[in-house]
């Protein structure tokens, strides 16, 4: 969105259904294109949304899964789990485990895909992998990669361009290629009570009320207000 479209975001309204394609209304009265809540564009059977999760792209594409996740198929055995409020930025790409090759032998090129059938019992097919687990309230950077089977946990955000895998704690800030942890973005206690309020599954209303506290990180604020 150019700075140009942003000028008119004086006056709040209600916050929008979750079911919303395009969520974020222009001065001008037209719906942003490039910005989705993606329950609902996201029509796979190996995907999992939460509610209020978007992403954004300068070229928004007519298949949002196949943007996203250009290697999990239909009939894929893992799967892709993306909690609550996430945000997506252009770019982002989960390499699922169907992107694999086996490479614990001589060989990893995939034979069988080239002979009519990707029968995972085939010598050179790998095995299943894990699924892909974001958590809830997620920033994925400009670019970011996230492998096959990573667990990124809630409150993490993921760096532009960085490429993450394996465990990531929550309310980690990565960065890089192999993404590292630069920094916590709060004490150990403080993650406790964070991952303990939950706000992510509080009522719309509710969330909303609490702007100024979940924004401004006034955990004993929330804590007060927790349903």
């Amino acid at each position: 969105m150019t700075r140009d479209q942003m000028r008119g975001f004086d006056m709040p309204g209600p916050f929008p259904d979750p079911t919303t394609r395009n969520p974020v209304i222009l001065p001008d009265g037209s719906p942003h294109a490039g910005t989705v809540f993606l329950r609902a564009v996201l029509d796979h059977p190996r995907i999992t949304v939460g509610e209020y999760s978007y992403a954004s792209s300068a070229t928004p594409p007519a298949d949002w899964a196949a943007r996203l996740a250009p290697y999990l198929y239909p009939g894929s055995p893992e799967q892709l789990v993306i909690g609550r409020f996430c945000q997506i930025a252009d770019g982002v790409e989960f390499i699922t485990a169907s992107a694999n090759h086996r490479h614990d032998g001589i060989s990893s090129y995939p034979f069988a895909i080239f002979n009519g059938s990707a029968d995972p019992a085939r010598p050179s097919m790998p095995g299943p992998g894990d699924d892909t687990m974001l958590g809830h309230d997620v920033w994925l950077g400009r670019g970011a990669t996230v492998l096959p089977g990573a667990r990124i946990g809630n409150g993490v955000i993921v760096g532009a361009g960085a490429v993450v895998g394996g465990v990531v704690p929550a309310y980690s800030v990565v960065t890089g290629n192999p993404a590292r942890a630069l920094r916590r973005r709060f004490a150990p206690g403080d993650v406790a009570r964070l991952e303990a309020l939950a706000w992510w599954d509080w009522p719309i209303e509710r969330i909303m009320a609490q702007e100024a506290a979940i924004c401004g990180a006034d955990i004993a604020a929330l804590e007060a207000a927790k349903p």
